[in-house]
């Protein structure tokens, strides 16, 4: 990469901006990553004093409002942050000359397809996040020419909360789950996620070809539901000594939630292929390598021991 690359993460101590930060590190990229309250989405002025302080080849907006149910409740701050937050990001950038790698979500999508979908099918999000992440594509497309999104979906790391962190915490002190089993979509482990960035950056320091902008799937191969997510994790928890539990299959009928999800938002990545030659591994790999990482550096939860029956309810 040439030594005039220079990268913005912005975003703070999430899966994506964490990941985002090793990653380009390790590459040797001059590389910042500032977060609030040095830079608020809420406050455009801190995102134009962080561009101009850096000098950014390339902005990574990877801060966003992604409390999917609770958006429900606050409709205003979810749009504030995703999208005329990110549309400040991007325009603060182009003004800079820098393009801009922005992150979305599968929930875009009304998960009414039963094949994969790609990157030109009608969106139409169900709920108050989607309908944000939605708007702030479009907004962010308008502010700057050079803009690279990045779909992505059921994103999970051994950092920060996610699903995975979640169910091998409920593992370790439950003796039965129940998890819904049919909504289906595509686990992204962030730090594959993360490469795909360097890729892409890599890719735009040294070429201006206009297929390389615009708006592309980043997921990792295969789907499941998250029924069958937390079987797998259940089961990679198992390799390292942790007790199988139950876990039971639910319709989402039977888990309500302030929001509605997709049915099925499955993101077909071919795109991603013919563009940039990039091609994710299964989740399954991924998935055993996150958990790896947990137990290997002791952040796993460890199972509770129940007590007997007759000493305990």
């Amino acid at each position: 990469m040439s030594s005039r690359q220079r990268v913005l993460i912005i975003g703070g101590n999430g899966q994506v901006s964490t990941s985002l930060l090793h990653t380009l590190q390790a590459d040797s990229c001059q590389v910042m990553q500032v977060g609030r309250p040095t830079v608020d989405l809420l406050e455009p002025r801190t995102i134009v004093d962080a561009i101009s302080r850096f000098d950014p080849t390339i902005v990574v907006n990877a801060a966003a409002y992604t409390a999917v149910d609770k958006a429900e409740d606050e409709p205003d701050l979810a749009k504030a942050v995703n999208a005329t937050g990110a549309e400040a990001v991007a325009k603060a950038a182009a003004t800079a000359g820098a393009a801009v790698i922005h992150f979305s979500t599968d929930y875009v999508f009304d998960g009414g397809k039963t094949t994969p979908y790609v990157e030109t099918d009608p969106i139409a999000p169900l709920g108050i996040y989607g309908q944000t992440k939605a708007l702030g594509e479009q907004l962010v497309a308008a502010a700057n020419p050079r803009h690279v999104i990045l779909r992505t979906a059921w994103v999970f790391s051994p950092f920060a909360s996610n699903f995975v962190r979640t169910i091998l915490r409920l593992l370790s002190d439950r003796e039965e789950l129940q998890i819904v089993s049919d909504q289906y979509g595509t686990p992204t482990y962030a730090p594959d996620l993360a490469d795909v960035v360097l890729r892409v950056v890599q890719r735009l320091a040294g070429s201006a070809d206009p297929d390389c902008f615009g708006v592309f799937h980043a997921v990792n191969t295969n789907s499941t539901s998250w029924f069958e997510f937390a079987r797998a994790i259940n089961a990679a928890a198992a390799r390292h000594g942790a007790t199988q539990r139950i876990i039971r299959p639910i319709s989402t009928k039977e888990y309500p939630t302030k929001a509605r999800r997709p049915a099925y938002s499955v993101l077909a990545t071919d795109k991603l292929q013919n563009v940039y030659g990039i091609r994710l591994r299964g989740w399954q790999d991924a998935l055993d390598d996150c958990v790896d990482r947990l137990f290997a550096n002791g952040t796993a939860p460890s199972q509770t021991k129940r007590p007997p029956p007759e000493l305990g309810k």
